[in-house]
């Protein structure tokens, strides 16, 4: 199963919140922290990884936090996942060959590569403002989940 990691979760999260109170100056980890039950220590490092890739920047001082770098319009998903969790590779070979055993007969390093391009294409076409759209088109609407399922139990009206 492809997941996010807790720190991509939760980075993810974190920008999108900033994002939506953009307006209102720097956002204090604490405020994020206490908004998503978050323990403040493990979101202020994952901040500062957001800020060292400056997707985010930090403000200190009292009334410090984090802001934006850029507009949510030009921050992807994919900018984040690789801010926190490096180059997307959805199966070990891809970042270390060595790793593998099953390399020298692997007949599945195609077909997954193209996945992983296409997963990776994904998350970069998707901007943090999508995120904060409560109306994001689904890619596959569930009535058509719905129609394959009856389909697949001989529903006479396919």
């Amino acid at each position: 199963m492809l997941r996010f990691t807790k720190r991509v979760d939760y980075g993810l999260m974190a920008m999108q919140y900033v994002a939506v109170h953009q307006g209102v100056g720097p956002i204090a980890v604490t405020q994020i922290a206490q908004e998503f039950n978050i323990p403040s220590e493990l979101l202020a490092k994952i901040l500062q990884r957001l800020a060292k890739r400056r997707l985010i920047a930090g403000h200190s001082g009292p009334k410090g936090g984090y802001r934006l770098a850029s507009k949510p319009e030009e921050l992807t998903v994919g900018q984040v996942v690789r801010a926190l969790e490096g180059p997307i590779a959805i199966v070990n070979c891809y970042k270390d060959e060595r790793d593998c055993p099953q390399m020298p007969r692997c007949s599945l390093r195609r077909p997954v590569q193209k996945i992983q391009v296409a997963l990776g294409r994904l998350l970069d076409t998707m901007s943090l403002a999508e995120l904060m759209d409560e109306n994001v088109p689904e890619i596959l609407p569930v009535e058509r989940i719905e129609d394959r399922s009856q389909r697949s139990h001989g529903d006479p009206a396919f």
